[in-house]
């Protein structure tokens, strides 16, 4: 049986304000938001063209407030990969993106550490082409 991650939740504040950050800010599409029970929905967002989505989850709890915007411990939490990282990077600093580093050249490719709205750490990369 083939199988594969299709997304993972994402524990948030607020649906409307992590949609907006999400496409505004990244520019994600929208993929679903569908109202369920008590107040919940079933919202996902995901870069154009991935088979990869993030399902944006309310908080409901305090023990999952206190997680949000630290759900890996301070590590980088989740990784963006690009075809183009100047594009994406210039792009992503004039629509408000917090980086914080500069760019730099690793031996798997150019990344740079940013924040989401809730400080949770991504990876902006651009992976380097292995030889065939």
């Amino acid at each position: 049986m083939a199988q594969q991650i299709t997304q993972i939740a994402l524990v948030v504040r607020d649906y409307d304000e992590a949609i907006e950050f999400y496409t505004g800010k990244l520019g994600f599409l929208l993929l679903e938001d569908t109202p369920q029970d008590d107040s919940k929905r079933w919202v996902r967002v995901g870069p154009k063209g991935s088979a990869f989505s993030l399902l944006l989850a309310k908080t409901d709890s305090d023990e999952q407030a206190e997680r949000v915007g630290n759900q890996a411990g301070g590590r980088v939490f989740l990784f963006l990969q690009t075809d183009d990282f100047r594009r994406d990077f210039n792009e992503m600093q004039t629509r408000g993106i917090t980086f914080l580093e500069e760019p730099r050249e690793e031996e798997y490719g150019t990344v740079a550490v940013f924040i989401d709205l809730y400080g949770n750490k991504w990876d902006l990369i651009e992976p380097k082409l292995l030889p065939s």
